[in-house]
């Protein structure tokens, strides 16, 4: 009689599969006047860094909206391919853009109504590029922060197995420029629609998606929906969105020190402008803290570094020193 194995449990699969990027010397921090031992910030200071900017964020969700909008025109004004050509991945940016909108308003703190802040980063800003418009990203997103690589942890294996060899990261790029990393995410939409459960998502997808192709189809360039905006989803999308997110959690693991869940990168203009925008590079300021305004993280950052939270050796100089150790594993074998 034969007897199969037992399943590894989860446990076992953080010491298997993550860890590779964790450091093992970082210095115990005893606290400080601003800042907890584990550098979530005082109650005072928590008080000030909580203040959610009603106004910037507003001005942020409309030219958010509008740069589509805008690129797209400029494209049918100029009337040729190359502008096509050129235009995908700054949409493709741009999507990236209203998905971290969507992000802030996941953790209810893009405006400070409640209702506002649903209706237009959930409803809205969450809903064009690709999305539902509905709450289950919110639901998956605080298993995310409630437990890093834990067991309910949505991108478990996304941040896996760090580092990796360089030809196994170019495969997955060569996924993401394909559209297969695409079609994984919006496969489920189309099985949703012969699932009861799922069928509500589903059909708030296609809604949603309809509304940008009837503006396509009003503008008298219908063909555009597809090269301006399902393209560059399926493809630069995909690839700036992985670099963010290998950047932030890859090859980390699950524990109680945050520095070693999170990796932090010194920010630079050109990041913020291509994958990391508004703020949400200072990734580890805010899993110190989801509750900080995205707008906050740059003083709570400062605040981890000068209390002697985050010491300059757990700094990543550039996001480009950080991919190349992600991808300095060593390659698989034959």
């Amino acid at each position: 009689m034969s007897s199969t194995a037992a399943p590894p449990t989860h446990d076992e699969l953080v010491a298997k599969m993550t860890g590779g990027m964790a450091r093992s010397d970082l210095p115990a921090f005893e606290g400080s006047s601003r800042l907890r031992p584990d550098g979530r910030p005082k109650p005072a200071f928590r008080a000030k860094l909580r203040r959610i900017p009603d106004a910037i964020n507003a001005f942020e969700v409309i030219a958010t909206l509008a740069a589509p909008v805008a690129v797209i025109a400029a494209v049918i004004a100029i009337d040729h391919p190359l502008a096509i050509v050129a235009a995908v991945p700054i949409i493709g940016t741009l999507q990236l853009r209203m998905f971290v909108l969507h992000h802030e308003a996941s953790h209810r703190l893009l405006f400070s109504n409640r209702w506002l802040n649903d209706r237009i980063g959930i409803n809205l800003v969450g809903w064009f590029p690709f999305g539902t418009g509905a709450h289950h990203y919110r639901r998956g997103h605080a298993n995310h922060h409630r437990d890093e690589f834990g067991p309910r942890e949505p991108d478990f294996l996304l941040y896996s197995f760090y580092p990796i060899s360089w030809p196994s990261l170019r495969r997955k790029f060569m996924r993401d420029v394909v559209g297969v990393s695409a079609w994984r995410i919006v496969k489920p939409r189309f099985t949703g629609l012969a699932k009861l459960r799922f069928l509500p998502l589903s059909l708030r997808f296609f809604a949603g998606q309809a509304i940008v192709f009837a503006a396509f189809w009003l503008s008298g360039h219908p063909w555009l929906y597809l090269f301006l905006w399902v393209v560059p989803f399926f493809t630069w999308y995909q690839i700036i969105n992985r670099l963010r997110a290998i950047a932030e959690h890859g090859g980390m693991t699950r524990t109680s020190d945050r520095r070693n869940t999170t990796h932090h990168i010194r920010q630079s203009w050109l990041a913020r402008v291509l994958f990391v925008p508004y703020h949400v590079g200072y990734h580890l300021a805010h899993h110190v803290d989801s509750g900080v305004p995205a707008r906050n993280l740059k003083r709570l950052n400062r605040a981890l570094v000068d209390d002697g939270y985050l010491p300059t050796e757990a700094s990543w100089p550039t996001y480009r020193s950080l991919w190349r150790a992600l991808a300095s594993g060593m390659p698989e074998p034959a």
